[in-house]
């Protein structure tokens, strides 16, 4: 295998710059949405939750 600059895909991430920082960020906040509601019972309720939270950030 060789280092990550020999890769030939190392030259095009590292050139354009791409983070999963956004991914993360989603990630944490639905981490945190399960965590304070200790454990749905309901997935529906769960899932219209994070709906609910990620449609406060995005209009604000």
């Amino acid at each position: 295998m060789g280092t990550f600059s020999e890769q030939p895909w190392g030259i095009s991430v590292s050139a354009i710059s791409v983070t999963n920082a956004r991914t993360e960020a989603a990630n944490t906040a639905i981490k945190n949405i399960k965590r304070t509601g200790r454990g749905f019972r309901n997935e529906h309720n769960y899932r219209t939750r994070i709906l609910l939270a990620s449609a406060a950030k995005t209009a604000a």
